[in-house]
C-alpha cells in the first residue's frame, strides 16, 4: 500500500492479508436478497474474487400478539409475524485495499431494509514469543 506523509512523500507500507471476509445479509423480502446476490457475484466476477453463497432455506420467525386497542379488551387481539431471511457471502483470500473498494461499492448499494453484518479474518503474524525455537535444558 503506497501511502503519503505530511511532506508529500510516498511511504510503501505492507498490505494487510485477509484469509476470509464473510458478509451475512438480513433482509424481509426474499427476492430483494436474490437480485442482491446476483449484484454481489458481478462484482466478484469484475474484481476476479471467488464468492460463494449460502441461503438459509428456512426464514427467522418473529410473533407478536398485540391487543388492537391501546388500553383494555384483552380478547381482541392481533397477531403479527415477522419474517426475515438470511445469506451468507464468503470470499476468500483478499488483500486490505481489495476488500476496502470491494467492501465500499457494495455497501453503497445496499438496497433499503436490507441489513449487513461483515466479519474479516485477517492473517496476522505470530508473536515473538512463539517464532523463537524453545531452547532445551538437557532434561526430559
Amino acid at each position: 500500500m503506497i501511502a503519503e506523509d505530511e511532506g508529500g512523500e510516498e511511504i510503501n507500507e505492507p498490505d494487510t492479508l485477509i484469509r476470509k471476509l464473510e458478509l451475512e445479509v438480513k433482509g424481509h423480502e426474499p427476492a430483494v436478497l436474490k437480485s442482491y446476490e446476483s449484484f454481489v457475484q458481478k462484482v466478484c466476477g469484475h474484481l476476479d474474487l471467488h464468492c460463494n453463497v449460502e441461503t438459509r432455506h428456512s426464514p427467522i420467525f418473529d410473533r407478536l400478539s398485540l391487543n388492537k386497542s391501546p388500553f383494555i379488551h384483552k380478547k381482541h387481539q392481533r397477531q403479527y409475524e415477522f419474517r426475515t431471511y438470511v445469506k451468507t457471502f464468503t470470499i476468500p483470500h483478499l488483500t486490505g485495499c481489495t476488500a476496502s473498494v470491494f467492501l465500499e461499492y457494495i455497501q453503497r448499494n445496499l438496497p433499503a431494509g436490507v441489513h449487513m453484518t461483515v466479519i474479516q479474518h485477517r492473517v496476522e503474524p505470530l508473536p515473538e514469543a512463539l517464532q523463537r525455537p524453545i531452547e532445551s535444558d538437557g532434561q526430559h
